[in-house]
């Protein structure tokens, strides 16, 4: 477990991901090697996954800010309908199709990965105005999906973020921050509903498992904070190749969990 805590960590700096998608499909599989009830193991791996995340975007932000690569205006601007679409995910968490939000998901992303892997880096204005229905759309859609994946959001909000004309070192570090907000009312969320479900998850509070999460902790911290440097150093139209290629072997990795699940 304090072995997966590294790359997650190292992944969550450089690209200012909570790093969920590493730790969601970790946590799923050892959970369910211990006597823990089937019904809740993507739940408690969800809200395992958020509460993780929460201290590790922080290190991240803290981070970034130095690079002064965190535009706190959008943070808070697109970040509350980013939080609305979290809460109305988590709610209806439990009644989804899961099968059905992984394809979506994994279209999209493989969409917004080709779009940064042929996108070049120039400087632009950032958008001064975004409209609020833009912002509606975009934050709602992210905050439900990543509730529901457990994830940070950043991989949707990086090429968000640069479509409303924001360099790619500006887009990983503001996406860190609304990762933050995330990460805080996901938890938030799915220890509330796992403790109104009366689950009695061993070594838990409602779905956070305590030794998974203090495992965790100390390792992404570290390991974020050296990611988020390590971005800073290298070549603007690098990261943005580099983040395009992430996303399409993340959009790949679900496409193939899509058409193994029946």
């Amino acid at each position: 477990m304090a072995i997966t805590a590294v790359p997650v960590g190292f992944v969550a700096g450089l690209f200012g991901i909570g790093g969920g998608l590493i730790t969601v499909p970790f946590l799923y599989y050892i959970f369910g090697t211990l006597e823990i009830n089937q019904e809740y193991l993507m739940h408690l791996a969800v809200g395992t996954s958020f509460a993780i995340i929460i201290p590790t975007s922080i290190a991240s932000v803290l981070t970034h800010h130095k690079f002064k690569a965190v535009d706190f205006r959008i943070v808070k601007s697109y970040g509350i309908f980013v939080i609305l679409g979290v809460i109305f995910g988590t709610i209806l968490a439990a009644s989804l199709n899961t099968r059905s939000l992984i394809l979506f998901f994994s279209i999209v992303i493989l969409f917004l990965g080709i779009y940064l892997l042929f996108l070049k880096e120039n400087e632009k204005k950032v958008i001064s105005h975004i409209k609020i229905h833009i912002k509606i759309f975009f934050g709602f859609i992210v905050g439900f999906i990543s509730a529901i994946m457990g994830i940070g959001g950043a991989i949707m909000n990086v090429p968000i973020l640069k479509f409303f004309g924001y360099s790619i070192n500006k887009s990983i570090g503001s996406a860190a921050a609304i990762g933050f907000l995330i990460a805080l009312f996901g938890a938030l969320g799915f220890l509330i509903t796992g403790s109104y479900l009366k689950t009695n998850l061993p070594l838990s509070i409602g779905f956070l498992n305590i030794p998974a999460f203090l495992t965790f902790i100390p390792i992404t911290i570290v390991m974020a904070r050296l990611g988020a440097k390590t971005v800073h150093s290298i070549k603007k139209n690098y990261v943005s190749k580099l983040f395009g290629v992430f996303l399409l072997i993340v959009a790949i990795k679900f496409l193939f969990e899509y058409f193994s699940l029946n």
